[in-house]
């Protein structure tokens, strides 16, 4: 009688960088700093990743985690408005308009394990254990199952830095991202010896390090710079952990994944689009010192939420809205023309415009912006009304770009792929 060798069950370990540019990636393991990524490289299939529209890690990881953009998960920033109000309100979890692939893979009876995945708080239920990462306000509420909250506390699991104090206090950031990332690894071997089909672990220590510290990356002489490669050291470490136990798993990579949320680079000057609207004559306050955007005047005729999300003063959609929407297509294009001939000391601020109408698709595309502005690299773009001049710096050091993130795979996964793509992709792996 023939004797057949028992087929593994298909797994998936993705591991996530939050921030981590395609080119920082790339060189970073061509010099060695990062040589399990390196190993990787060889082996399989490094490509360049677009993040969602705009490029920050509310939407781009919620871009991944559902599959979709945001005209169907309703997720369009960090904030948004409330309804028919020039309120903000903090988009959470309990937000997402639509499943996530791990609800799907439990469906399927398969168990996922999820931890520091950005935009997943308050946590919700899943067939697994999910582990929130930033923004997360109670720690009680951003660990399912409950049951999970005593190990995480024991091996001093923290969520994110203090990243208020690290901005200005560089040697707490340090001390913070050690602390982080130290709690990722154990976490990583606590929970990998439970029962899973998918598992996922995301460091966000690498977009701290890159807002507070860029420079450090960047120039050879910087006291920081050891550091710097020092960090990503350990972090190609955690990576090399994760990997060889997957393989001890498998028996090979298929199933593996690295990814980032979205790249970055250097900042050179901020831009704040709210007092651009308003020297160009498209924005007007009631006050002379506006607090927010409830402030805002009814001859106004557009305004930004960040980082650069234009919405019309639409009649109907806001409480003095002026812009019929019959005038709606005239307004944009004049926006349009304007901004993208801004520049600053010769160089262009805006590298393109986008339609809302054209980017997003599903039922919340209504509630989404009507253009959203991609700068050029160095150029940060900011929605606060405060600002009176249009360029200016803050002790931030870098900025997130949008495509320049990276997919690594074991085998090709195609083209031209944006983050909402990777869903699918991991899906395939379970057929």
């Amino acid at each position: 009688m023939a004797l057949f060798k028992k087929k593994k069950r298909p797994r998936v370990c993705v591991i996530g960088l939050d921030g981590v540019p395609y080119a920082l990636l790339s060189d970073l393991a061509r010099r060695g700093i990062m040589p399990a990524v390196g190993r990787l490289i060889e082996s399989g299939h490094l490509h360049k990743l677009k993040a969602s529209l705009p490029e920050i890690s509310a939407v781009s990881w919620t871009d991944f985690m559902t599959g979709a953009d945001s005209g169907t998960h309703g997720i369009f920033g960090f904030t948004d408005f409330k309804p028919a109000s020039y309120g903000l309100r903090f988009p959470n979890f309990s937000d997402v308009q639509t499943e996530t692939f791990w609800d799907v893979l439990g469906r399927r009876g398969k168990r996922s394990i999820v931890i520091n995945q950005p935009s997943t708080y308050p946590a919700r239920p899943l067939n697994g254990v999910l582990i929130s990462g930033f923004v997360a306000i109670d720690p009680d509420k951003a660990v399912f199952p409950a049951s999970c909250r005593a190990p995480l506390k024991e091996m001093g699991y923290q969520i994110d830095i203090d990243t208020l104090r690290a901005r200005e206090d560089h040697a707490f950031l340090w001390e913070e991202l050690d602390r982080t990332l130290a709690g990722r690894r154990r976490a990583l071997d606590h929970f990998w010896r439970e029962d899973w089909d998918y598992f996922e672990l995301v460091v966000t220590g690498t977009d701290r390090l890159h807002h507070f510290l860029w420079s450090a990356g960047e120039d050879e002489h910087h006291p920081d710079h050891a550091r710097f490669l020092d960090y990503y050291h350990r972090v190609d470490e955690l990576i090399d952990r994760a990997a060889g136990a997957f393989r001890d798993l498998t028996g090979g990579d298929d199933g593996l994944f690295l990814l980032s949320d979205h790249g970055f680079c250097g900042i050179e000057q901020e831009v704040y689009l709210n007092a651009w609207l308003e020297r160009e004559g498209f924005l007007s306050f009631s006050s002379a010192g506006p607090e927010g955007l409830e402030d805002v005047s009814e001859a106004s005729a557009a305004f930004v939420l960040d980082p650069g999300r234009i919405y019309l003063h639409r009649r109907g959609r806001f409480p003095r809205g002026s812009v019929p929407d019959d005038e709606a297509g005239s307004v944009m294009a004049e926006v349009e023309g304007r901004l993208s001939r801004l520049e600053f000391k010769g160089r262009k601020v805006v590298r393109r415009i986008f339609r809302g109408a054209d980017i997003y698709s599903g039922p919340q595309t209504f509630r989404g912006p009507d253009l959203v502005v991609l700068s050029e690299p160095g150029f940060d773009l900011k929605g606060s009304v405060k600002k009176k001049d249009v360029f200016g710096r803050t002790n931030l050091e870098g900025m997130h770009t949008w495509d320049d993130a990276f997919f690594w795979a074991n085998r090709p996964a195609g083209e031209d792929l944006a983050i909402r793509d990777l869903a699918g992709i991991i899906m395939r792996s379970f057929a």
